[in-house]
Parts: structure tokens; C-alpha cells; sequence
């Protein structure tokens, strides 16, 4: 209302501090930024399970707050319009950067699923898209080697049958969080695909011996191998795309008397891609103790677990920890997992002609390297070339197949032969296991009795809670399957460690073979058992004391010969 005197601000007037284009222009900034949450961060919350009502929420406060910067600017004008855009798009971009960073460090977020920022990224997945459209109703795409697509055939056709039912495999890996696949028989005249999911097995359903073969050859083609070769083992790497995110899977095939098997291992670089102080080390004592092994430089370290149980990943965080580009590191595998910057890698191909794993060994290690990673011991040969070598000034990791550190150093001293031999040669052990991680979003706390506790060599006194696993949530006060772990109760791994440093003391013990003194001589120097890490990890609530039952439990004794050499 005007006043008597003529002066003020009629209420009309109030709603006219801006002109006619420039709520156009506000728009442009709103429309981008609420397609980016909608489309891509909205999405990406809800895949990830990353709270998204919470998310959605800052992203309104967000969208709100950038409104009014512009709407109460203070200050008049053009130029004041121009400040409150401004104002707006950093809004905007602070609230788009905090997700991204936020969600990047998740650690439900794999690797190659983290968002970026980088528009040309955005543009070929946008292309992408565009191609899967335009090649049918495949829920995948697959790239092979060379990087061509496969084409989707005509749906109707047995080709395309094929492919959905090839696809129906991967699909229910990725969804039950698998990291290895495989499509081996599976008894007399039926084949199975298993899923590796957080280092345990899951049975799938029985397929066809004609189907399951069909598949495997699906995947050969995608592979580029040659699909008529049924018993040589052949290796591939190809890419498949779903729901926008890339991942690349190494491809391995083989034959034998029993029929065709195909592995089918998910982004294994990302899977070895840790730093030392990320992969279960206790902090101080353990990780303390290996760095003084990495510095010392000399003689033989045993890298010990059972297969599947991380040894490539322990193996390149320690070669992470010499300078590859002050010393000479090689390493020697039978699959290259991952590229390690500065540090040459030697692939060993046992199916080729030439010289066996031993011989090239030996090879390389009277090249005068300063450190040497031995990916495998698979024969008496190859320990006893590693013992000959010149340790004095060579560093060579080996890594065995073992349940312990006492059994790793069995089986070394066994294949070198020479027991005094053996245990000069030696400067340490790391021993260790995967256990799985309590889920966080469904872990149940629980009070442990008396009796448990005294089991478990627990001091009742100081353990007042101890957690297991899950697999449900309450949802509007009803038990549903937890969406996080898929019901498992289970969510990631993480590594559990015996360390034993060696010195004068322990080598006179091994060359004895007196493990009970090795043993006694440790707890001396308080150095923590594989057990005692694993009930400790109970205890921090990071894993479940049925986990840890499980994993340290004795192994079962095969009836029969493994048909290896050593390891």
C-alpha cells in the first residue's frame, strides 16, 4: 500500500526486482544441475544404497539455496543479477563436487563405478548408450580385445538365445557382488557356473553339458580365442558395459578329460591395487616390522596363504614399497594382474616352448637385480635357485601356497633340501588369510557369555560386546533383506596377518626344524598369530567370531596327492 505521503513500495512492486529475461537465464543453470542429480547422482546414490533420501534432501536445500542467492542478491542491477548467478552455479558445483567426493570414498562404491568430473567421460558414455540402443535389447555390451563391439543378433534367432543366456551368467555374478566366475562340469554329464562372492563359493544352477558349452564358446568368440581349441588354456581380456559403468574381465579358458572350463575374473588390477598400510596390517606392530624387512633388503621373504587368499595383492604392495626407479625390480608371474610403475614384469607361459619357470628364474636372478618377486614356487627347482642366488644383495619375495607361516617354512626348507641352506637364506615370513567384514548396514551387536569368551582366550573383562553377521534390516518395522550385502551378512575382506621377522636366533631353529622353539621365540617378541589378529579384527567389530572359526580352523587333509611338485 502507498502512505499518505506518496513514498514506499507498493506490494505489486515487490514482485517486479527482476525483468522479464532474466528467470529465462536462471533456468539454464537449474535445468543442468536437476538433470546431473536426477539422471546421474540420484541414480548413483540409490545403486550404491548411499542414503538417498539424505542425499536428496541436501540436493533440495542445494537447488533452493541457489535460487534465493539470486532472488535476494542485495545489490541492484544487472550487476547484482550477475552475482547471484554466480553465487548460484558455485551452489550448484559445491553441491555436485561433495557428492562425488563423498560417494568416491564409499567403500560400497567399487573402483570402476566412482563418478568424475571429466565431461569428455560423460560424452562417451552418452555415446555408448546411443550404441546400446541402436543394437538391440542386450542388457550388455561387450568390447573385444581389439576393442569391437558385439554385435546383439536378430531376437528370435538361437544366436540371440546364446547371448541372453550367456549374459544371464554375468548378470548374476555382478548382482550377488562376485569377483571370479566359472563354468566347469560339474559331475557326470551336467555342468554348473559358481560365483567367487568375498572369497566364498556359491553353487549356481546345473546347466546342460550342450548349453554350458555353447556359452563357454559365446564367450571365446568375445575373446577373440580360437574357439575350436578344447584343451590349450587361453587368456583374453574384454570389457563389458552395464548400467554405464565399464568393467574389464580377463577371460581364461581350458580343457581336460572331464570337459571345457571358463573363468571369468572380474577387473583384476583393481582387485591388487593396494597400498601397504590398506591391507590389514596391524598399525604399528606389524606394518612396523615388514617395513624394517623391506628396508633391510637382502635374503628371502615367504609370502604365505592359501589360494585366493590375496598373495598377488600382498606381493605388489611390498614391490609398491622399493623404488623401482633407484633399484632393479622384476618380478616373474604366470598372470599379470596388474602394471606396476617402473618395476619390469616377466609373464611365464607354462604351455610354450622354452625354458621352464626354474631356468628363467634363475635367469634373471643372475642379472643382479635388487629386488625379485616370484610369483609362484611351483617346484623344488625353482627354491633351491632362489637359495643359490647372491641374497646378499638381492631381495626375492616368494610367494607359497600354505596354510601358516610354520607350514610356509616346511615347505621351503623341504624344497631347498639343504636345511642350513634354507634358513640362511631366509629373512621373514608373512603369513596371512581374508576374512570377510561384517556388513555395517545389517551387523547385529550381541553380549558374548563367559564361557565363549574363556574359549577364546578373551578377557571377559574388557570384551563387553562382539557383533555377528546380519543380513536383515527393519524397513516401516518389517525384517527385509539387507540391500547392501544381498542377505550375506558379509561385505568386502580384509586381510589378516603373521608376521615373523627372521634373524640369527630363528634361522639356528629352522635349520634345527625346531618349530616349537620358532614358535616360543616369537611370543617372546610378541609378534601376533594369524588367530590372535583374526579374534582382535572380532573384536573391533570388523568381523564375526564364526568368520574367524572358519578361516583358522585346521584344513581338511586331501585323501589323495594334489599332483603339484612343492607348492
Amino acid at each position: 500500500m502507498m502512505g499518505d505521503g506518496g513514498t514506499g513500495l507498493t506490494l505489486g512492486a515487490g514482485y517486479m526486482l527482476v525483468g522479464l529475461w532474466q528467470p529465462f537465464v536462471m533456468l539454464i543453470p537449474i535445468i543442468g544441475w536437476a538433470w546431473l542429480v536426477s539422471n546421474v547422482l540420484d541414480k548413483h546414490a540409490a545403486r550404491f544404497f548411499l542414503g538417498r533420501e539424505t542425499w536428496g534432501l541436501v540436493h533440495l536445500i542445494a537447488g533452493l539455496a541457489g535460487v534465493l542467492a539470486v532472488v535476494l542478491m542485495p545489490v541492484p542491477g544487472i550487476g547484482g543479477f550477475a552475482a547471484g548467478m554466480l553465487v548460484m552455479i558455485a551452489i550448484y558445483a559445491l553441491d555436485i563436487g561433495l557428492f562425488v567426493a563423498i560417494a568416491n570414498k564409499d567403500e560400497r562404491v567399487p573402483e570402476h563405478a566412482r563418478l568424475t568430473l571429466d565431461m569428455s567421460k560423460w560424452k562417451e558414455a552418452r555415446a555408448a548408450r546411443k550404441g546400446e540402443k541402436s543394437m538391440g535389447t542386450s542388457k550388455l555390451k561387450i568390447a573385444s580385445p581389439s576393442k569391437a563391439p558385439m554385435k546383439v543378433p536378430e531376437k528370435g534367432t538361437p544366436d540371440y538365445e546364446l547371448r541372453v543366456a550367456a549374459e544371464e551368467v554375468l548378470l548374476h555374478g555382478r548382482e550377488v557382488r562376485a569377483s571370479q566366475i566359472d563354468i566347469m562340469p560339474a559331475g557326470e554329464k551336467q555342468y554348473a557356473a559358481s560365483f567367487l562372492v568375498d572369497g566364498v563359493r556359491q553353487q549356481g544352477e546345473p546347466l546342460a553339458p550342450q548349453q554350458a558349452v555353447a556359452v563357454i564358446d559365446f564367450w571365446k568368440k568375445c575373446g577373440e580365442l580360437d574357439v575350436g581349441d578344447r584343451r590349450r588354456k587361453q587368456t583374453a581380456m574384454i570389457t563389458v558395459t552395464a548400467d554405464e559403468v565399464s568393467t574389464p574381465i580377463r577371460l581364461t579358458t581350458s580343457g581336460s578329460q572331464a570337459g571345457m572350463k571358463l573363468t571369468m575374473l572380474f577387473d583384476p588390477a583393481a582387485s591388487v591395487r593396494r597400498k601397504l598400510d590398506k591391507i590389514g596390517l596391524l598399525d604399528p606392530p606389524q606394518l612396523k616390522a615388514v617395513r624394517e624387512l623391506v628396508e633391510d633388503g637382502s635374503g628371502v621373504v615367504l609370502l604365505a596363504a592359501p589360494s585366493d587368499n590375496g598373495r598377488t595383492t600382498t606381493l605388489y604392495a611390498l614391490l609398491k614399497e622399493h623404488d623401482a626407479y633407484t633399484s632393479n625390480v622384476q618380478t616373474l608371474e604366470f598372470e599379470i594382474d596388474d602394471a606396476i610403475e617402473g618395476v619390469r614384469q616377466t609373464p611365464f607361459d607354462a604351455t610354450a616352448d622354452g625354458a621352464d619357470y626354474a631356468t628363467q628364474l634363475r635367469s634373471m636372478l643372475r642379472r643382479d637385480p635388487d629386488v625379485v618377486g616370484a610369483a609362484e614356487v611351483p617346484d623344488v627347482q625353482t627354491a633351491q635357485e632362489i637359495s643359490k642366488a647372491d641374497l646378499e644383495r638381492t631381495r626375492v619375495y616368494a610367494s607359497i601356497r600354505a596354510d601358516g607361516a610354520t607350514a610356509a617354512l616346511q615347505i621351503w626348507c623341504k624344497a631347498v633340501g639343504d636345511k642350513k641352506a634354507a634358513a640362511n637364506a631366509l629373512r621373514g615370513v608373512i603369513a596371512h588369510r581374508l576374512v570377510r567384514k561384517l556388513c555395517e548396514n545389517c551387523r547385529v551387536a550381541y553380549t558374548p557369555p563367559a564361557e565363549m569368551l574363556s574359549k577364546l582366550g578373551l578377557p571377559a573383562e574388557k570384551v563387553k560386546q562382539l557383533h555377528k553377521k546380519g543380513g536383515q534390516v527393519l524397513v516401516r518395522s518389517k525384517p527385509e533383506t539387507c540391500p547392501v550385502c544381498n542377505g550375506i551378512g558379509y561385505f568386502g575382506q580384509i586381510g589378516v596377518f603373521e608376521v615373523l621377522p627372521i634373524g640369527p636366533d630363528e634361522r639356528a631353529l629352522i635349520a634345527k626344524e625346531n618349530w616349537s622353539g620358532l614358535r616360543a621365540e616369537m611370543r617372546k617378541k610378541q609378534m601376533p598369530s594369524l588367530a590372535q589378529v583374526a579374534l582382535r579384527r572380532a573384536v573391533e567389530g570388523v568381523t564375526s567370531v564364526e568368520e574367524v572359526t572358519r578361516v583358522t580352523a585346521p584344513a581338511k587333509k586331501p585323501s589323495g596327492g594334489s599332483g603339484r611338485k612343492a607348492s
